[in-house]
């Protein structure tokens, strides 16, 4: 119990340092901050707290496992028993060679961008986007434009700014803020299979958990972003409803082959992404042990200094403020770092490993830890996102780049605050992991 409370206290540690770090604390708009900080609370005790979520999380996951695998029934017919995840074979006895990034989790990612271009045709997706941003608008009085766009990145990524391109000239930096902080702070359905494949094993109930922090960290980004980068304009669509840009494909054929192809560009990206940064990072990870070994010889000690332990020491504080035990705090740390700068796949496949070896002294951890991850909150996202943008508006890059630091750090202390929100509710004794 005390470290539900820990985590209770923390969620108004992470406001308050949001305030103390605005750009005009003057402007603080109470009415955001408290609608975006009940709806979170409402969800997270539905979550933890309403009969039978438990057994449906379980139920979730079972029928997510189910769908991954036939997901990936096209990897297996390309790459044959290399698409296959450790302890499968094939009908043929042939045996998985173990876990492929490449091979067995990303092409998810080409999947379900194909199944969201086919929701979207069919017009469910924008149905179910137009419901949570006429929710977002009515609790925390944002405009229209970014409450739709916000709705967009619970599901989407990047794309979601195509939503509202109409009004992207003439919207507010705060609401430019909102939008970046909204995207970075979320993670899209693709990329949702991919971290379910990685903890599945160990955390049988991450599909659904997954899925509520991902609907969590909307308004929580919302929040941050409007302490952050406060109003301080009248926007066009205050309160208001506003359309969904959407070029509708001529067919469904049309969506499912453009939604793929958009998954390709995606895998590439990310590809790029981790190769780039993963070796930058063991580059840097080299350097560290290095001046270790050397401060060690001249002091006469024997230090083992790593970039891991590194962030870990660093991000910990964050750690123990949203409620994780201080014997996990170190590792929670560790993986807030890792993504930060590498992104969370590295992290989430960490966590996974951690869970599976059993390296976490608390269950509540694990829970903690897996909310406050779910989000591209990472250095990679932030250019990915403001090249976005930019592109889109061209007029506006000056605005985005001055408020891409601020929408970085709002969208990390979102995921914090879904940690927390997480940490509130926890209890071992509902059997949530």
């Amino acid at each position: 119990m005390k470290y539900n409370l820990v985590s209770f206290a923390g969620i108004f540690v992470l406001l308050a340092l949001a305030w103390v770090l605005s750009g005009n604390r003057r402007k603080l708009n109470l009415r955001c901050v408290a609608g975006g900080l009940v709806l979170q609370l409402v969800l997270g005790a539905i979550v933890f707290f309403a009969p039978g979520v438990t057994e449906g999380f379980l139920w979730l996951n079972d029928k997510v496992v189910h769908f991954l695998t036939a997901a990936l029934e096209g990897a297996r017919f390309i790459f044959g028993p290399l698409a296959l995840p450790p302890g499968e074979s094939t009908a043929q006895g042939e045996s998985s060679i173990g876990f492929v990034l490449a091979l067995q989790a990303f092409p998810v990612i080409i999947f379900f961008a194909a199944l969201m271009g086919l929701l979207y045709y069919w017009r469910i997706m924008i149905y179910v986007i137009r419901g949570f941003a006429w929710l977002f608008t009515r609790f925390m009085r944002i405009s229209g434009a970014e409450s739709l766009c916000t709705a967009s990145n619970i599901f989407v990524g990047i794309e979601s700014a195509t939503a509202v391109r109409p009004y992207l000239a003439r919207m507010t930096r705060s609401e430019l803020s909102t939008i970046l902080t909204a995207g970075m702070a979320t993670v899209a359905s693709s990329t949702l299979g991919v971290y379910v494949l990685f903890l599945k094993d160990a955390f049988p109930t991450i599909a659904g958990h997954l899925i509520s922090a991902s609907i969590m960290s909307a308004p929580a980004a919302v929040v941050m972003s409007k302490i952050l980068v406060p109003e301080e304009q009248e926007p066009l669509t205050l309160g208001c409803r506003v359309t969904f840009d959407y070029e509708r494909e001529s067919s469904a054929m049309e969506a499912v082959i453009n939604g793929a192809m958009a998954g390709v560009k995606l895998v590439v990206g990310i590809c790029a992404l981790l190769i780039a940064f993963l070796g930058l990072l063991k580059v840097a990870d080299l350097g560290i042990a290095g001046l270790g070994d050397l401060v060690g010889y001249i002091s006469g000690t024997e230090l083992e200094w790593s970039l891991s332990k590194i962030l870990g020491y660093i991000m910990s504080p964050f750690a123990l403020i949203i409620g994780v035990p201080p014997t996990d705090a170190t590792a929670a740390g560790g993986m807030l770092g890792e993504r930060l700068i590498a992104t969370e796949i590295p992290a989430y496949r960490h966590l996974a490993q951690l869970l599976q070896d059993g390296s976490l002294t608390y269950p509540r951890s694990g829970i903690v830890i897996a909310y406050a991850l779910c989000g591209f909150a990472h250095i990679a996202s932030l250019a990915i996102f403001v090249g976005g943008l930019s592109a889109l508006v061209p007029q506006r890059r000056g605005d985005l780049t001055s408020v891409a630091w601020r929408a970085l750090l709002g969208a990390n202390l979102a995921c914090l605050m879904t940690g927390a929100i997480a940490g509130v509710f926890y209890h071992q004794t509902k059997g949530i992991l």
